[in-house]
């Protein structure tokens, strides 16, 4: 067997320590004789994974008894709606601020129950976005219900090196794509969400975190499965949850607690992101970031050959040299490194190796 580097934007790659784990649970998982996907929800050895992980997660972010955590389906899109559901109508308003596709989502999705404001729009001509608004240039509505931002910018490779103040507004932050690849004070804020499918695990759970006091502002009449409030007074467990998905949550922050928690992987993360960006730096502009140099993301590393078709080529040796899933997103094109968790700095330094090797061969 031979594992390639994946730099895959999502899914993405999961420890294997992880995947050897799941391996061997496959057939007899926890002395069940069973799957972890075929054991009842219900049952008592689901039960107690379900709210270890719960337990796990708090743990790992800081996040005090006042923290309630859902497990829920259907990715951060869902959440692109859900969230208005349930806190804007008639007369309400949001502050979404803008700086990539995902926003954008939201903001459409928002749109559909009440009136949204834009703290800052960073979308360029052609929809490029290439940086972060600073602190100053947040213009705030005094009427919004909640401010709501995306942390990190998968598709063009920008993120937020600091957390927003939202002038004692609740804050609520998409943090799909960057969420526990380093500290974060997570009491700055009133509500998070993430799809797993990044640094998490697999694809099928999305884990929410909100704070009790803004939980109880939630609307009461919803559809079931679209109300805050009975996933949190059933536990997340009104319906069948995503079992595998959240089992394999469990072991990648078993892992990550292991492996010394949000500290230790910190570090790991900014030395990767140092070492591909002064490969880029250093290459006399054969490689070319289009990021702002203070809203370069640590996740989806992004930059530009002199060519496309020195780009195709990249791709190509990239991936008989085992490096694969870097071609760029489809509407803007290049190359991107999603170095997530699971991303070893080993695997980054044989990537930066391949960049100078392959400028060297490929002379513009």
């Amino acid at each position: 067997m031979k594992r390639v580097i994946n730099f895959s934007a999502g899914p993405a790659a999961i420890p294997v320590e992880v995947l050897e784990q799941a391996r061997d649970d496959m057939l007899d998982w926890n002395g069940t004789g069973c799957s972890v996907m075929e054991v009842s929800h219900r049952g008592k050895e689901y039960d107690a994974l379900h709210h270890e992980t719960m337990d796990l997660f708090r743990e790992l972010a800081g996040m005090g008894p006042e923290w309630k955590l859902l497990f829920t389906t259907g990715g951060a899109s869902t959440q692109f709606l859900m969230l208005p559901m349930n806190y804007l109508g008639e007369g309400k308003a949001a502050d979404y601020i803008n700086t990539g596709n995902w926003s954008k989502a939201a903001i459409k999705e928002a749109k559909r129950f009440g009136s949204i404001s834009h703290p800052a729009d960073m979308e360029l001509e052609g929809g490029l976005f290439r940086s972060i608004p600073k602190q100053a240039e947040l213009k705030f509505n005094p009427a919004a219900e909640y401010v709501h931002y995306t942390s990190n910018n998968t598709i063009f490779g920008t993120q937020w090196h600091y957390t927003p103040d939202p002038k004692g507004k609740p804050l609520v932050c998409d943090m799909s794509s960057d969420i526990f690849s380093r500290p974060m004070d997570f009491s700055k804020f009133d509500m998070i969400y993430a799809g797993a499918q990044k640094n998490l695990g697999p694809s099928g759970v999305t884990v929410v975190a909100m704070k009790e006091d803004f939980l109880a502002k939630a609307k009461e009449d919803l559809p079931t499965m679209m109300s805050y409030k009975i996933f949190a007074a059933n536990d997340s467990m009104f319906n069948t949850p995503p079992c595998f998905s959240i089992y394999v949550l469990n072991l990648v922050l078993r892992w990550l607690k292991k492996n010394g928690g949000l500290e230790a992987m910190g570090k790991v993360n900014d030395a990767k992101q140092k070492t591909l960006y002064s490969t880029i730096d250093g290459s006399s502009g054969y490689y070319k970031g289009p990021v702002d140099l203070d809203a370069r993301s640590w996740m989806n590393v992004v930059f530009r050959l002199p060519s496309v078709e020195l780009e195709e080529k990249f791709i190509k040796d990239a991936k008989a040299a085992g490096i694969v899933q870097i071609k760029g997103y489809r509407t803007v094109g290049g190359i991107r490194f999603s170095t997530y968790n699971a991303s070893t700095l080993e695997h980054i330094k044989t990537a930066a190796q391949f960049m100078q090797d392959f400028k060297a061969k490929n002379p513009a």
